[in-house]
């Protein structure tokens, strides 16, 4: 309450306009900023073959899980959002995402989503090692996360409307219990989905009013298309289309701008994930630093990679 959030800290000292924007667009759909990119799927595969020779099982996701990460350790002010008109910085760097959850038959007969925290000085393998054992346990068909028990009580017929509309305030005066907050995937860095799993183009969806996500990415089926080579003629290619959409409130356009750069440029390199970033920024009140722990298992994962 009075701007004391357990997920986040309020900024004050911000240009007017900037603080005046929210009070302009109350809400997030309000202040929806949609974007489309391309990327060369042919590296990415590449990328991915290489690193399987070596033992790396890595997806499409979680190179662009990683990409966002590394880029955001770079530009702490992408990772903000707005809650009560107010400005806040948040306290982890986390990313939502959904899964298929498998049946006995192995068949994929409903979703489970997951949020996953990270850190600043996480690399690729870091990034698919923590998706990999959160994706694991939730496609177990008996498994129920956090978050789906939160949304089976909600989703009662007799208790969703005031439980709801109890939560939605709760989260306005800044009193939701952390628990809730960890479990729920609208209270996050960025939303993330892979539409070409189920043979679906690249969509730009909205970003929810309820929480505290600023972004949504979607990555789409693979387009074919022409460009021109390096000896100017006409070649073939294969691009993955990403549609983002972002609250133009949380940031200047700049700094948008940077993070697009960032993320496209892991993308088309994705070797310069594997190791942490090189310039990494902190907000003050950011919780997502190196402890002890993870600093001698940072040494430890550099020292594989120069080995």
């Amino acid at each position: 309450m009075f701007g004391k959030r357990a997920d986040g800290k309020r900024i004050r000292n911000i240009d007017p306009i900037v603080s005046l924007t929210p009070y302009l667009m109350p809400m997030r759909c309000d202040a929806q900023v949609m974007m489309d990119f391309k990327v060369d799927f042919e590296k990415l595969t590449r990328y991915i073959a290489a690193k399987r020779e070596e033992g790396y099982q890595i997806t499409f996701l979680e190179i662009l899980i990683a990409a966002f990460v590394h880029t955001v350790a770079e530009i702490p002010e992408a990772n903000r959002f707005i809650v009560n008109k107010q400005l806040y910085a948040r306290k982890d760097l986390t990313v939502a995402f959904t899964v298929l959850k498998e049946g006995s038959s192995g068949v994929n007969v409903e979703e489970n989503t997951v949020k996953c925290k990270f850190l600043a000085t996480d690399t690729i393998f870091d990034v698919t090692d923590r998706v990999k054992k959160a994706v694991e346990q939730s496609k177990k068909e008996e498994a129920d996360n956090a978050t789906m028990k939160i949304a089976k009580v909600l989703a009662n017929p007799l208790l969703a409307n005031p439980l709801v509309a109890l939560v939605r305030f709760l989260d306005r005066v800044g009193l939701l219990p952390g628990a809730i907050v960890d479990a729920s995937p609208f209270h996050t860095s960025v939303f993330m989905t892979n539409m070409a799993s189920i043979g679906m183009p690249a969509v730009k969806h909205h970003i929810y009013n309820f929480g505290t996500t600023s972004m949504f990415f979607s990555i789409g089926m693979v387009e074919r298309t022409t460009g021109v080579g390096p000896d100017g003629k006409a070649v073939r290619k294969r691009m993955l289309p990403l549609g983002v959409v972002a609250d133009e409130r949380i940031c200047a356009g700049a700094v948008y701008a940077r993070l697009v750069d960032g993320i496209i440029k892991g993308l088309n390199d994705p070797s310069i994930l594997e190791k942490p970033a090189e310039n990494i920024r902190y907000e003050e009140v950011t919780a997502y630093r190196l402890d002890k722990a993870e600093e001698k298992r940072l040494q430890e994962a550099q020292k594989h990679i120069t080995a």
